[in-house]
């Protein structure tokens, strides 16, 4: 797996965990060269609950992805979400000693280590700090102000933080999987490079992932992430609620959800009933359709009122200009009959479902193209962008730093620990980038 044109993405969901090795082609498209799922046991709600069974499950789907493929996988970027995942806005300057001088990443680095040193709540950590405009002097809306001018550097940032406690067992999943890792990234980031064309992005578009035991949302404006939030349901909960409603086994209600249910009641008329069999040697459950319907379509109502609670909230705290064009809905959750309408008629945006294609070579098994591996798509696909343009740490987690490289800098992780940083690794590195590498550096220094 030392080849620099192939990356492994490792999405550890509530339902499932998928392993997906893929590469860019000739026409920048990405192939999927293998792919792995196991069930998965030992995570509730994005977060890990049992550490024995998460690390047989991704073992599970990364020999699956490796037979399936003929490689050998040794390093994985991993998605991270569950519901400690939290957001917030905050704004920060410096004043440069030097204004006769141009802004150079330095000065921007020294700005996002300052929000890195934000006091949080006990046991939780800044994940990611990600810059949306800038001010110099006191002129706004400044999207890239390197090269500029100025005595006095401002930014409005989206800090996202999380529980480190529940972040530090992923990591150590996936070491004592036999894996390293090599990258960290929020769910909702990677699932909207999956299935987000730039144009959306630049219109303003709510991206909403239907997991297992989660649905994320991302919120994108002027081409920039403006909001993220996780909301604690997903698709387990409306199993659970067939389960309960109609009195049957968790593994049929998943079944009837799939093959029968329907997030619109209107659609099934009194007379359609489905037989399950019964249990030890008990008489066939008979089931009405338009039951079932109203069951999921409780439930299904009452996450899209909690995400377009989050939506509403983000153009309230913004003037009406920064309120969005329209949904776009992924995740497995997403391909439950009739949701696009149930969701347009609840918040009046237009609607779409997000199929992985658009950066898929055309060649794609079908399979792969479902909303449901939209995170471990974009997984891969980050891990790629971020190969290609020099931005992937060429160090393993454990491995040693280099030392021929001339004067290294100081940066600050986000336990405030001082750290070297190569002057290769800091120069132009995106910001999510960097961040990934310190946080990645904080999981190895806290073990």
């Amino acid at each position: 797996m030392e080849h620099s044109s192939i990356a492994v993405g490792l999405d550890i969901g509530t339902t499932k965990i998928v392993a997906m090795i893929g590469r860019k082609n000739e026409f920048g498209k990405m192939e999927i060269l293998g792919i792995g799922k196991s069930k998965s046991l030992g995570v509730h709600r994005g977060v890990v609950n049992n550490i024995t069974q998460t690390i047989q499950s991704i073992q599970q789907a990364i020999q699956e992805a490796e037979s399936s493929s003929g490689m050998t996988i040794a390093d994985v970027v991993v998605g991270i979400a569950g519901q400690h995942i939290r957001s917030l806005q905050h704004s920060d300057y410096i004043t440069r000693n030097n204004s006769d001088e141009v802004i150079h990443d330095e000065d921007i680095d020294r700005l996002c280590n300052q929000v890195h040193k934000l006091v949080m709540l006990p046991g939780e950590e800044i994940i990611h700090v990600l810059p949306q405009d800038f001010k110099v002097d006191g002129q706004a809306e400044i999207k890239e102000p390197i090269g500029m001018y100025g005595g006095r550097l401002e930014a409005n940032f989206h800090v996202v933080v999380g529980q480190v406690s529940s972040i530090r067992n992923i990591g150590r999943c996936v070491k004592s999987a036999g894996l390293e890792l090599s990258g960290i990234t929020l769910e909702p980031l990677a699932s909207s490079n999956a299935v987000l064309s730039q144009e959306e992005k630049e219109a303003g578009v709510a991206l909403i992932d239907i997991g297992g035991g989660t649905t994320d949302l991302a919120i994108f404006k002027d081409g920039i992430i403006r909001h993220t939030a996780v909301i604690p349901f997903g698709g387990n909960v409306i199993t659970e609620d067939i389960k309960e409603g109609c009195s049957i086994i968790e593994k049929q209600a998943e079944l009837l959800k799939i093959k029968f249910g329907s997030a619109w009641p209107g659609e099934n008329k009194e007379n359609e009933i489905v037989s399950i069999p019964g249990l030890r040697g008990r008489e066939p459950k008979e089931i009405s359709l338009k039951n079932l319907s109203r069951i999921i379509h409780a439930r299904v109502v009452e996450i899209i009122e909690q995400v377009y609670l989050e939506i509403k909230n983000y153009g309230h705290e913004e003037q009406k200009k920064k309120l969005i064009a329209g949904i776009v809905l992924t995740g497995g959750g997403a391909q439950l009959s009739h949701l696009k309408q149930l969701v347009e008629y609840i918040t009046g945006m237009d609607t779409r479902i997000g199929y992985p294609n658009e950066h898929l070579a055309g060649d794609s098994d079908s399979e792969t193209t479902s909303p449901m591996y939209a995170t471990a798509v974009g997984l891969v696909l980050t891990s790629l962008n971020q190969k290609n343009t020099g931005h992937q740490s060429a160090y393993p987690a454990d491995g040693p730093k280099p030392e021929s490289d001339p004067e290294p800098s100081e940066v600050i992780s986000p336990e405030g620990e001082s750290h070297p940083a190569s002057n290769e690794d800091q120069a132009g590195k995106g910001f999510f980038d960097k961040w990934a590498e310190k946080f990645k550096e904080f999981l190895d220094n806290a073990e």
